[in-house]
């Protein structure tokens, strides 16, 4: 019966007046007991008159006691030491104010004889009320937690990786979400001082004796919660690799700096993502440097709305510059980046202007930069997909080549006093259309660079792959999964260098900051992966099984599409900078007349014909490196190159 009364008014807390009102009983019958064990039971001279009095005077010393420490205010049976505290508080207070009144005879008199009360019965009465008080609500807690327990069998057995505060304080919240659908079996943790020891009634494992299959089966525990507040990638991958090689599901505490109003909650507690498995240490960049660049000026980003431009505005925006202008041609996506600022940055505000262009429109482009006078530009508009981009070269070279011609030009004619192009690895020995554009993009900011008496410093970055950008594998994997498969990979050896967008804007960013013209940053991309490999951590991490909840079908590689990415050219070596991470690659520019040459007869083959053989032809002959792998434009390349 009292299974069902609990399961019934579980989700249900009692008036704060209630419990109020229950206190009081209690001051009531702690203070008889005070006063029966400080008169020696001496009952013969017990006064109930007297007595009345002085109970009456008592309560309402506690009442007030209670009122300004809202002790009543709390849910019994998540009582914590918060709880305790304010129960302290407020007998603390009841008991000097009944010691201050019968310290005197002010006070007193025959209706409310105080002075007769003893100073033994004060204190044994203020001991009594925190004991029964603070006993009462720890065994009603622990009374309902026994009850509820009787349904653990219906819940999920976890681990707790980490036994540190934080750990503690997943295992607290899971506890007190009545609501949580997880029993905590333990704790793991590398300390060898905890293991063997037990926190908060949980013992503590060695990863050793934890990770093993049969305490797993014989403790049916299936899911690893890991809550190690400061953990660097490497540790964490291997952590989450052990969990995934025993089939267990693995679930994140978020940071400390994302807890609602500082407090976890369950909800937050989520599985881990792929990005999780494959990131690196973050790498530390000069922030000051940054700010120095981009404090106090117009900053313009073109390509805003993509994930990359979109990460470089709110990145930008905390280095109080005078104004980002935002440039895009995807109005759609442009506008849900400026709700987005509305939302979560309205105090950046007053400094975003949004402008819809096309970066190749360069009547349009020049509008601009009459209208705002940008002195910083972060240019990273481009079309990026290289199947799409191998079917329609006629776009690649107009916004890739012609939009980066228009923005380089304007920086010149504008006094910008910095250029900062995003580029990408596809740029090296390029196999396909995209590659090859941005090759030709990279060589256009760099010619810029030698032009005399010119104040414009240009500067290119060049990096891999974004984690979670539009477009990009992991949401094509995601989705993929979401409608129950197959994964489709190109080739099972194809590799990929990768990175989060995060540390790639802090990398254009920072170039920004410290480049002096010409370079082209490169970045240290860490150990290319497998895509094979990422299809079936994805796999694993959404608690599937490959081959019999879900395939992996391989479709040959796309036209265009290179089985291993570089990020230098054979020719190209590289210099160290101040960070270790970034490095410059040692590229000789072509001189600037020849490259105009160039892009002169690019652009009007695209404008007159738009013949795309004969364009990608003139692609051919800027950028002889550029040799098309499984595309119908190998046909332009020599034949000893096609047969190699």
């Amino acid at each position: 019966m009292i299974r069902k009364f609990v399961d019934s008014y579980s989700d249900r807390f009692l008036s704060r007046w209630i419990i109020l009102g229950l206190d009081m009983g209690f001051v009531f019958f702690s203070y008889l007991c005070a006063h029966l064990l400080t008169t020696a039971y001496q009952l013969r001279d017990f006064s109930f008159t007297l007595v009345d009095r002085q109970i009456f005077f008592s309560l309402v010393c506690y009442l007030i006691g209670f009122l300004i420490a809202r002790s009543y205010s709390s849910i019994i049976r998540h009582t914590g030491q918060q709880d305790a505290y304010k129960l302290l508080k407020g007998a603390t207070i009841a008991f000097l104010l009944e010691f201050l009144f019968s310290a005197t005879t002010l006070f007193s008199s025959e209706l409310l004889p105080v002075h007769q009360i003893s100073k033994a019965t004060l204190l044994v009465h203020f001991l009594l009320v925190i004991f029964l008080l603070i006993g009462s609500r720890l065994v009603i807690k622990a009374l309902y937690y026994r009850i509820v327990s009787s349904k653990m069998t219906l819940k999920t057995h976890v681990l707790i990786y980490g036994a540190g505060s934080s750990g503690l304080i997943t295992k607290q919240t899971l506890e007190n979400e009545m609501s949580s659908k997880y029993n905590v079996v333990g704790f793991i943790d590398d300390n060898p001082s905890k293991v063997g020891k037990s926190l908060i009634g949980s013992p503590v494992y060695s990863p050793k004796k934890a990770l093993d299959e049969k305490f797993l089966l014989r403790n049916g525990i299936t899911q690893v919660i890991l809550s190690i507040q400061k953990l660097n990638s490497q540790k964490k991958r291997e952590i989450i690799d052990s969990c995934l090689e025993l089939n267990l599901k693995t679930k994140v505490i978020p940071p400390v700096d994302r807890w609602i109003q500082g407090e976890l909650s369950s909800a937050q507690i989520k599985s881990v993502r792929i990005e999780d498995v494959l990131s690196r240490e973050q790498i530390k960049l000069d922030s000051s440097n940054i700010a120095r660049e981009l404090s106090g000026k117009v900053v313009l980003v073109t390509g805003a709305a993509g994930s990359i431009g979109s990460e470089i505005v709110r990145q930008a925006l905390h280095f109080k510059p005078s104004k980002v202008v935002l440039v895009d041609q995807a109005e759609s996506s442009l506008y849900e980046l400026e709700l987005d600022i509305k939302t979560h940055y309205s105090f950046f505000l007053p400094l975003v202007e949004v402008v819809v262009a096309d970066v190749s429109d360069r009547s349009r482009m020049q509008a601009v930069f009459d209208r705002f006078g940008p002195q910083v530009v972060f240019h990273a508009a481009a079309y990026k997909h290289v199947p799409l981009m191998e079917e329609h070269p006629y776009e690649a070279v107009r916004v890739n080549v012609g939009g980066t011609f228009n923005l380089a030009s304007l920086s010149l004619e504008y006094g910008v006093e910095k250029f900062v192009m995003v580029s990408t690895d596809k740029a090296v020995n390029p196999t396909n259309v995209m590659g090859a554009t941005k090759r030709v993009a990279e060589l256009i900011v760099q010619s810029r660079e030698r032009i005399g008496g010119a104040s414009t410093q240009f500067i290119t970055t060049r990096f891999g792959n974004v984690l979670g950008s539009n477009g990009s594998v992991i949401p094509v994997f995601k989705k993929q999964i979401d409608e129950g498969g197959p994964l489709t990979i190109t080739h099972r050896d194809i590799t990929r260098y990768f990175m989060t967008i995060s540390e790639a804007c802090n990398l254009v960013l920072e170039a920004g900051a410290m480049g002096n013209g010409g370079e082209i940053f490169v970045f240290d991309m860490g150990q290319s992966v497998k895509i094979i490999d990422l299809a079936k951590k994805m796999i694993q991490l959404s608690g599937l099984e490959e081959g019999r909840d879900i395939e992996i079908q391989e479709i040959g590689l796309r036209p265009g599409e290179k089985l291993y990415e570089e990020l230098l050219a054979t020719q190209e070596n590289t210099k160290e900078t101040h960070h270790e991470k970034i490095m410059i690659a040692d590229v000789l520019p072509e001189p600037i007349s020849q490259v105009d040459i160039g892009i002169e007869k690019l652009m009007t083959e695209l404008k007159k014909t738009g013949n795309e053989v004969a364009i990608v032809r003139q692609i051919k002959e800027m950028v002889p490196e550029f040799i098309s792998n499984n595309s119908p434009y190998a046909q332009l390349d020599p034949t000893e190159a096609v047969n190699t």
